[in-house]
């Protein structure tokens, strides 16, 4: 197993920006390219290049690398270019769409996260899919499961420092 890191000398952002813009350019897609720039980066630095794509290129960055990219390699890209938050929005609204009985994705999002994660990532998949989490998950879930999970996104809800923020 090999061990990412981030180099001494990171390019600045628009250069990483205009380096995946050329990847993305032309017949296929330069995946060593994608790789070297943001498996190299740490999640702020991914983070600002997500933000500086957009502003730069007025194209998402995740719905770019959605259309360069296919299968697991996708998947792994993606996943690994979205904050913790924004991830497990992400894996959520997946499960949601494929629910069954022993849904294990969703099971450990319920149960690992914080009060405060649920609620990242309620307020994260607001945003990009236009959806309440919660809703979502208590309309494909039932018994135990939806309440156990409403117990711990609404610890979030009750907390005064979130006081008026819904999932």
């Amino acid at each position: 197993m090999s061990t990412l890191t981030v180099p001494a000398q990171v390019p600045s952002v628009a250069e990483d920006c205009e380096q995946l813009r050329k990847a993305f350019a032309g017949w296929g897609t330069n995946e060593g390219l994608i790789i070297s720039i943001l498996a190299h980066r740490n999640a702020a630095q991914r983070k600002s290049i997500q933000q500086t794509y957009a502003e730069t290129y007025g194209e998402d960055l995740l719905k770019a690398l959605d259309k360069e990219l296919s299968n697991d390699f996708e998947r792994v890209v993606l996943l690994w270019t979205l904050d913790p938050a924004e991830r497990d929005a992400f894996l959520a609204n997946e499960a949601t769409k494929r629910w069954t009985s022993g849904n294990q994705v969703l099971m450990e999002i319920a149960c690992t996260r914080s009060s405060q994660e649920l609620l990242l990532a309620g307020q994260a998949n607001h945003a990009r899919f236009k959806k309440s989490l919660e809703e979502d998950v208590a309309y494909h879930t039932s018994g135990d499961f939806r309440k156990e999970y409403a117990l711990n996104s609404r610890g979030a809800e009750n907390d005064p420092e979130n006081h008026g923020i819904i999932l």
